[in-house]
């Protein structure tokens, strides 16, 4: 994920795990479960900004993932959009075992038919106020189980805390 106009100063991170496709093929299986989220941020005064439009990827919490997120992240579920880096390389199989969505206007979005496994959702909540240039935001993610038992959908907010 790219947040638009921010150049971070830090150098890509090196993910050392491979990336396995057995340990993420839960994530084409179809499951029972949907999971329902919301992405939003809240700014200091108070306001709530949501991810209007914005891809919401559905990853399976793979080594090759737990050691991505952890190196962008640096152990937290928010990054501000000017702190944001990339990781050196990305396995074209890492993306091609995600599933995406985009959020609606208010930052909601579902999952439909999800197969039990520990999963991540990310996404970008990203704005410019008014007579600036500076991009506000970044980017978010949560962890959500599927245990494949569950009666009505999971309930998911996605927003950096």
């Amino acid at each position: 994920m790219i947040v638009a106009g921010c150049q971070s100063t830090e150098p890509a991170a090196k993910i050392s795990a491979a990336f396995d496709a057995g340990e993420a093929a839960y994530i084409h299986k179809q499951g029972e479960t949907r999971i329902d989220g919301h992405a939003f941020l809240k700014t200091p005064n108070g306001t709530a900004k949501h991810a209007v439009g914005e891809p919401v990827r559905l990853i399976p919490a793979t080594a090759y993932a737990r050691e991505r997120f952890e190196k962008l992240y640096g152990g937290k579920k928010f990054l501000p959009a000017a702190q944001y880096r990339q990781a050196e390389a990305t396995d074209p199989a890492y993306v091609e075992a995600q599933r995406t969505v985009k959020t609606d206007s208010n930052g909601r979005f579902s999952f439909d038919h999800v197969a039990p496994g520990t999963y991540y959702l990310s996404t970008q909540i990203v704005w410019k106020p008014e007579g600036t240039f500076a991009t506000q935001g970044g980017a978010v993610w949560e962890s959500v189980t599927v245990t494949g038992k569950e009666d009505k959908p999971i309930k998911a907010i996605v927003n950096g805390l």
